[in-house]
């Protein structure tokens, strides 16, 4: 993660049903569904004003830490989750073994 985007918070937004941070007055965010002890990352956004400056991926980032540190398993429907963890297959331990893309991360 870039060091700018150390210190911004990650927000659940439940209203929103979604992780978000908040950068300049510009949103990135991952929608998600909750089923028990599971989340399922569904679609992640940037407005254009963020693109391409590493604000999705540090959301993605801040919303695993928070997946982990809440012992919650993750579904990554999300093909950009889906891809950031493949990237960094080390977060491949909070996927859920149950899912069905699991052996091809």
């Amino acid at each position: 993660m870039k060091p700018i985007f150390k210190d911004i918070p990650l927000i659940k937004n439940e209203e929103k049903r979604r992780f978000q941070l908040e950068i300049g007055g510009h949103y990135t965010f991952t929608n998600y569904g909750e089923f028990g002890n599971q989340i399922a990352l569904v679609h992640t956004e940037t407005e254009p004003e963020l693109e391409g400056q590493g604000a999705a991926s540090a959301l993605v980032e801040k919303t695993l830490g928070h997946l982990e540190e809440n012992n919650i398993q993750l579904l990554p429907f999300c093909p950009f989750v889906f891809a950031y963890i493949k990237k960094h297959p080390e977060w491949k331990r909070i996927v859920s073994k149950k899912f069905k893309g699991y052996d091809k991360l």
